[in-house]
């Protein structure tokens, strides 16, 4: 005996079966859209690791020591014989409902033989190198100092055939110092300026497509007026002309961005992964590195003092990393470029600079204390870890 469908409820299943592909297909569209939003803020990985908090891992140890020929003496922290170095190394980032694995130097080299990596900015991303540096050595010892392609330093690491440069180029674009030019006596208390060319990169990073399977950006340290003071100050060019009416600092960042991302897209194979490195946060206590600053902490930061020492409506003197990110962000929108947001997780770590262990007995007097770079090793070695894990997801995916 067949059943059939009462027919007063055919209308029914007509429009259930609409309605059903209407949500589903809304369904797809929204997750589609979704998963490109989410894809820069949260990189390439299938979580976000750059949420978090830190934990005391008494057994945790650093991967190298002060002998890594990689090491800048100013961020030799061991050598330099900084206080705590074991307790600053005993904390381990866990990212919020994740785990981030730590670094096999053997492995990660062993995936990318016979591939190179690029890191491209101001002396944080060469903080960033040195700890790489350090720790890829463990996996090749042989490891020899490289310097080509306009690199500023770098290794090649013999046995996976593996190249790690960095390129070091501060503000992206070419910049150059313009003498001032004496006119009739008049003395308006300028030195001269530094010339911005906004749409010609820096010539140490500029020839480098396509050596580089892997890229890491940033800047953003130098775009202040303790570089750059009013006597001394940025001018911007685009095309060969001094663009009219004069851009202030972060306008002339903005330009910068959107040339240098622009140059980027076009220059850079597309199958090159990407990164771009938002702010190092500094921790200066007390006024900025020229005021007496200090950052003689031997403690993490709590969650509930990050606002108070970086949120910019504070007015503090180290507000200005989340300033710059949120430009830096607007311009990253809709490229194929990922964010490496190591921001939040350094905010913490108020502990681990160098200080007032600098390598030299003068360094203090001279420049005042190091809140700004890291102690190597330390804080960059969690970089490194999540850096390697992005990349491994990336080229996988690639």
């Amino acid at each position: 005996m067949s059943s059939k469908l009462p027919s007063h409820l055919l209308p029914w299943l007509v429009v259930l079966t609409f309605a059903s592909f209407y949500f589903f297909s809304s369904f797809l569209s929204l997750h589609s859209f979704s998963s490109s939003t989410t894809s820069q803020l949260l990189a390439i990985s299938k979580c976000n690791l750059f949420t978090g908090h830190w934990v005391s891992d008494p057994d945790r140890t650093p991967l190298y020591d002060q002998t890594c020929p990689f090491h800048r003496n100013a961020w030799n922290c061991l050598r330099n014989e900084r206080q705590n170095m074991s307790f600053i190394n005993s904390w381990k980032w866990v990212p919020r409902n994740c785990h981030l694995n730590r670094i096999d130097p053997f492995r990660f080299l062993g995936r990318m033989r016979n591939r190179n990596i690029g890191f491209v900015g101001d002396s944080l991303n060469e903080n960033f190198l040195a700890s790489f540096l350090c720790t890829l050595r463990v996996a090749d010892e042989g490891a020899k100092k490289w310097k080509k392609k306009g690199a500023w330093r770098g290794a090649y690491f013999p046995k996976f055939n593996v190249t790690v440069g960095y390129h070091r180029a501060v503000l992206l674009s070419r910049y150059q110092w313009q003498p001032k030019q004496a006119k009739a006596g008049i003395q308006d208390g300028s030195e001269g300026f530094y010339r911005v060319d906004v749409d010609i990169p820096a010539n140490d990073w500029a020839k480098i497509a396509g050596f580089y399977d892997v890229l890491v950006f940033n800047t953003g340290h130098w775009w202040n007026n303790d570089k750059f003071p009013e006597e001394k100050p940025l001018v911007f060019y685009k095309a060969g002309q001094a663009i009219v009416p004069p851009l202030g600092m972060l306008d002339g960042l903005k330009i910068v961005l959107a040339n240098t991302i622009t140059y980027i897209q076009k220059e850079f194979p597309r199958n090159t992964l990407k990164f771009w490195r938002l702010q190092s946060p500094r921790h200066f206590y007390g006024g900025n590195w020229n005021q007496n600053g200090s950052c003689l902490f031997n403690r993490p930061l709590k969650e509930n003092e990050l606002d108070s020492w970086f949120e910019p409506r504070n007015n503090g003197v180290n507000r200005d990393a989340r300033v710059l990110n949120g430009v830096i962000q607007e311009a990253l929108q809709g490229t194929d470029i990922h964010l490496l947001d190591l921001t939040h997780l350094s905010e913490f770590r108020a502990d681990a600079h160098p200080a007032i262990w600098l390598g030299r007995k003068d360094a203090v007097a001279v420049w005042g204390q190091d809140c700004m770079h890291w102690c190597l090793p330390g804080v960059p070695d969690t970089w490194v870890d999540i850096l390697s894990q992005l990349i491994h997801d990336g080229l996988k995916n690639n």
